[in-house]
């Protein structure tokens, strides 16, 4: 497989996640846990609404992905946001992450691969063209 197909392959996987996660754990509410962890953060009053706009953002992270566009910004933002979003949980609401304390290491081979596929592959691509 081509450094390029492996990059996309990487970029599909990338964007799938952040899609699964918005769609169907916070707009469908589909993994209620996702919505218990804002309403601990953030406040109860609103804590559905807040979900499914974050939700939405996750969404629309996935197609901002797919594009393409300024994808180093994107890459730095999604790491940004993956790591500010793990360090809060890690602290404020352990008990209602999936694996816990551990999701912090789950949090970090997701910034890593993030990583490898936007400053490591997309840079040997272009060293190549």
């Amino acid at each position: 497989m081509t450094e390029r197909n492996i990059q996309l392959v990487l970029a599909c996987g990338i964007a799938a996640v952040w899609f699964v996660n918005g769609l169907f754990c916070k707009v469908l509410n589909l993994v209620a846990r996702h919505e218990q962890i804002v309403s601990r953060i953030l406040g109860s009053d609103y804590s559905r609404e807040l979900t499914i706009v974050i939700g939405i953002s996750e969404i629309g992270m996935a197609l901002w992905i797919l594009t393409g566009i300024k994808s180093r910004l994107n890459s730095i933002v999604q790491i940004l946001i993956v790591a500010t979003m793990n360090i809060l949980e890690f602290i404020l609401v352990p008990d209602l992450l999936l694996w816990g304390r551990l999701n912090i290491l789950f949090a970090s081979f997701f910034i890593l691969a993030v990583y490898y596929n936007e400053f490591v592959l997309n840079k040997e691509i272009y060293q190549k063209a």
